[in-house]
């Protein structure tokens, strides 16, 4: 299936609702999509060791949250590296993360991380406009979380598609308490739809596997409460800008077919 326009998508859903395999089958049916990850860039930005990636090490080290600023000049980046904004900037303008890194190893103090941020080619706004093209579709995932951060994207990419996934709290706590995880690869098995093989092991391995900390009852319905406090302002946001699309079902299966349906009539050909 192709896309006859750029999709820029983002899936909104309680922990345990299937965002994830909702984005491997959209990923799967629409191979013009890609899947952009803050996660994934700012351990990737580590592991290279470019300035931001150097100056947040600590912090995600600390299990902190890193500043909003800093995983939006990462958004920014990535896309322009891939051309999917149109730069306002003269050729040779752009301070990016690699040709920073080019010159320095890290920055000397606060001051010149702020000097990174505030950098033109940073600017609210100023890649420029997003590309159109359907080759600049993609999931966005970890990022937007609340309504403030939504609104500073507003500025960099204009989504055009936020996907609201609803399940029942009662259907979620009987997914999560069948659910086991081998560590070492991150395999999730549940003993309700997909159990191991052989009960309590890995499939692949044959390792033992475990439960999540967070996947306790009590845990679970504090991490519930907070994503209803977060969620509600940023879908309202969403829907003020005339984007948002809600879907519910009782299981992964029960919701895919309609998202695919959905997502076919605003831009497959």
């Amino acid at each position: 299936m192709r896309l006859r326009k750029a999709a820029r998508v983002i899936l909104v859903g309680a922990p345990g609702v299937g965002k994830g395999t909702q984005s491997e089958r959209l990923l799967q049916r629409f191979p013009q999509l890609s899947s952009i990850s803050s996660g994934d860039l700012l351990r990737h930005n580590v592991k290279q060791r470019t300035p931001l990636g150097i100056k947040v090490e600590s912090t995600m080290k600390a299990g902190l949250l890193v500043p909003d600023d800093l995983i939006l000049r990462l958004i920014n980046n990535e896309l322009n590296q891939r051309g999917w904004l149109y730069s306002s900037h003269p050729a040779g303008n752009v301070m990016t993360l690699a040709s920073c890194a080019a010159e320095t190893q890290s920055f000397s103090n606060d001051a010149d991380m702020a000097a990174f941020i505030s950098h033109p080619a940073h600017a609210r706004g100023g890649y420029g406009s997003p590309s159109e093209d359907p080759s600049a579709s993609f999931l966005l995932d970890g990022f937007p979380r609340t309504a403030t951060q939504a609104e500073r994207l507003d500025e960099t990419i204009p989504i055009n598609m936020v996907v609201s996934l609803k399940t029942p709290l009662a259907v979620i706590m009987e997914r999560i308490s069948g659910r086991w995880v081998h560590e070492a690869s991150g395999r999730v098995y549940n003993t309700t739809f997909n159990p191991p093989k052989v009960a309590g092991v890995d499939d692949v391995t044959g390792e033992p596997l475990v439960r999540r900390a967070d996947d306790s009852e009590e845990v679970y319905r504090q991490r519930w409460k907070k994503f209803e406090e977060t969620s509600e302002p940023l879908l309202e946001h969403y829907a003020r800008k005339g984007v948002l699309w809600e879907v519910s079902g009782m299981s992964s299966d029960e919701i895919t077919p309609k998202l695919m349906r959905e997502f076919e009539r605003r831009f497959a050909e």
